[in-house]
């Protein structure tokens, strides 16, 4: 089963960007589909690898940081195609 997450990663606190950017890197590191934009990061891929890697990278980036939270949306299938049609 495929699927597609799309994260927004908000530390709470005055050195944000530095953990942002380090989370995004992990992403890219670890073989999924990974998109950006300025507001939220796109994960595609099977659900046990997406979760797999999601699990471990965010423990590890809740772990470095004081305070944050993290927006997750989960859609039953692979978007990472999708073109607007207008």
């Amino acid at each position: 089963m495929d699927i597609s997450v799309e994260l927004t990663f908000s530390p709470l606190q005055d050195d944000f960007e530095q953990h942002i950017i380090n989370f995004i890197k992990k992403l890219r590191e670890c073989g999924l589909t990974v998109l950006e934009n300025p507001l939220s990061t796109q994960v595609y891929g099977s659900y046990d690898e997406v979760m797999k890697v999601l699990n471990t990278e965010i423990k590890t980036a809740f772990e470095l940081m004081d305070r944050g939270l993290l927006f997750m949306k989960i859609v039953k299938s692979d978007r990472s195609d999708y073109e607007p049609h207008f």
